[in-house]
């Protein structure tokens, strides 16, 4: 069934959890699951998810006119959504193991109508960024607009006030999950959001199946709670549902342990390749032509708990599965999720059999740096964080096993080196006003920074600002907080990412110049009184309106030191012998 719904002014105007036609014979579903508009869309392309996490919610007339279809979704005949997000999927999938199917319907939020009554008791709601406080969405809607609250986030907010306007509330409990939840419990959001529960964790666990129990038997649900995460990969449900974007999950947890990561704090598991594979020929079943395994580490894929260490990869397992996954009839496309840098300096032939398998079912496209015939480029999501030594062996020391944190800038240098000559240009993200950074370390990590550019290579480096994220190791810690607040090296270290990050796509003579003219323009009339002082050179800088030599000469700017970093053969030199000995001869 197709939607009837377009694209209009805002989340809100185009929502209701009133009564619908036939609602009341029905009597509506024992369980309604639900997520924001916004996070259930993937009909409108893969790069539309970043901008609606980052821009501010008085710009989605910019999403309305490059995807003015966005908001159009399918349904099932009986109006139910035909995609959610895997997290949804996979409490969907655990709910049928205690519930009847007909008792559960899956909608979107402008749907609840037709599926909320009087013998409704439990709404659950996956949300990613409910309150806009994410790693990259408070910065990008500060510089852009005096609000913080990122597309996304209205969406979410204007979800959450159709079910709380919905005249059967006083009937059913609201529980929320997803990895937004901790927001609504860290800012008391309850009351504002109708709330009754936050669920941390996983919906496998049978502390999650006992609170819906409570929930539909009437009584009171704690205000959060958390649920166990499964301890081994029998017991990880991979969902036979179509996804957005096809996700299906691959790993949990990394196992490099850094301070500032919540999924890290996960068992290390990974997917068994029957459960994968079934979850995608689910998919491609259901209409789904794309692809995407969710992970944060996929190298780890194949090595967990074996005799080798998780840092060396399993290249006949990975080459194995992704072969089989893109061969698979009706998938089209087939996009990267996480990884870390160090396993591409371990192994560059990995990188290279990849290449040849998953390039041709990229759907990005960068013709400015891409040798491929197609100009297409394979982009996962790697951590840079830091450049800093000294931050590193604070916040990530094992972030570069196995080589030593100390060569951490020769480990991303190297491996972007690597990724480059083999299509790979991934997105970096890298953390601004961490707890106890100096002006040394921002310095550290512009050298990193420069130094990619003048080696001709290439990343989008995706710079935010620290977020404490709970039941991380560093929920307590506290950096910046504000962009105002940000240092002028900081400033330029956010503006020096996005000019390097913008120069690929600008293909006309007057690309350049209308960037300089709009920048100047938003300085002038909104962003020099919203993010302080030190943001001015930056942004020149950003633009291009002056050159960045002239701007060191006078202090300005800091313009980076060369970098005299390690080779890929004397960091394998480096590595201690019990490890040197997991290298393969044909890349040693």
């Amino acid at each position: 069934m197709g939607s009837d719904s377009s694209a209009g002014p805002g989340p809100a105007s185009v929502i209701t959890a009133g009564e619908a036609p036939g609602n009341g014979d029905s009597g509506g579903k024992l369980i309604v699951l639900t997520a924001p508009l916004t996070e259930c869309i993937d009909h409108a392309g893969y790069f539309i998810q970043m901008a609606i996490a980052s821009l501010p919610a008085w710009m989605e007339w910019v999403i309305d006119k490059k995807y003015p279809a966005w908001r159009k979704v399918e349904r099932h005949e009986d109006g139910s959504a035909k995609y959610m997000p895997a997290g949804l999927r996979v409490l969907e999938q655990s709910l049928r193991r205690h519930y009847s199917a007909d008792d559960i319907a899956v909608c979107f939020p402008e749907d609840l109508a037709r599926f909320l009554g009087p013998r409704t008791r439990v709404v659950a709601v996956s949300t990613h960024n409910p309150l806009g406080v994410t790693f990259a969405a408070g910065v990008y809607t500060s510089i852009f607009g005096n609000s913080r609250l990122p597309i996304n986030s209205a969406h979410a907010r204007a979800a959450f006030a159709a079910i709380k306007s919905s005249p059967y509330r006083h009937l059913f409990k609201v529980i929320v999950g997803g990895s937004g939840g901790w927001q609504i419990s860290q800012t008391d959001s309850y009351e504002e959001l109708g709330v009754d529960c936050v669920v941390q964790g996983r919906s496998e666990s049978a502390d999650c199946m006992n609170l819906f129990d409570m929930a539909i038997r009437g009584e009171e649900l704690p205000r959060e709670i958390s649920v166990a995460h499964p301890l081994n990969r029998d017991d990880i449900l991979v969902p036979e549902a179509r996804t957005t974007f096809g996700v299906i999950e691959m790993t949990t947890g990394c196992g490099r342990r850094c301070n500032f990561c919540l999924p890290d704090l996960n068992p290390q598991i990974d997917v068994p390749k029957d459960k994968i594979m079934a979850a995608v020929r689910a998919n491609v079943a259901a209409g789904n032509k794309q692809i995407s395994l969710a992970t944060e580490d996929m190298f780890i894929w194949g090595q967990v708990r074996t005799g080798t260490p998780f840092f060396f990869p399993n290249r006949e397992a990975l080459v194995d599965l992704f072969r089989e996954i893109v061969e698979t009839p009706g998938v089209e496309q087939h996009i990267l999720s996480h990884c870390t840098m160090a396993p591409a300096v371990v192994d560059p032939q990995l990188i290279r059999e990849l290449s040849e398998i998953l390039l041709e079912k990229s759907p990005v496209h960068l013709p400015r740096v891409s040798r491929h015939p197609k100009k297409k480029i394979l982009s996962p999501l790697i951590g840079l964080e830091t450049g800093s030594v000294r931050l590193a062996r604070q916040l990530m020391p094992s972030k570069a096993v196995p080589f030593a944190v100390d060569d951490w800038p020769s480990v991303v240098l190297e491996g972007l080196r690597i990724m480059n000559e083999n299509n790979w240009f991934p997105v970096m993200t890298l953390m601004v006003g961490n707890p106890g950074e100096t002006d040394d370390d921002v310095m550290a990590t512009l050298d990193v920074v420069y130094e990619i550019e003048r080696r001709g290579l290439f990343a989008f480096m995706v710079p935010s600002v620290f977020t404490p994220l709970h039941d991380t190791r560093m929920e307590n810690k506290k950096g910046v907080t504000e962009t105002k607040h940000l240092s002028a090296l900081q400033w330029q270290l956010l503006m020096k990412c996005w000019k390097m990050n913008l120069r690929p796509g600008q293909y006309s003579w007057w690309g350049p110049l209308a960037w300089r003219f709009g920048s100047f323009l938003l300085w002038l009339f909104r962003l020099r009184r919203l993010n302080g002082p030190y943001f001015t050179w930056p942004l020149l800088l950003f633009a291009g309106a002056l050159p960045e030599s002239w701007m060191g000469k006078l202090r300005k700017i800091y313009i980076g030191k060369p970098l005299k970093t390690k080779t890929r053969a004397e960091l394998i030199e480096s590595l201690r012998p019990s490890h040197r000995s997991f290298i393969r001869e044909d890349v040693a």
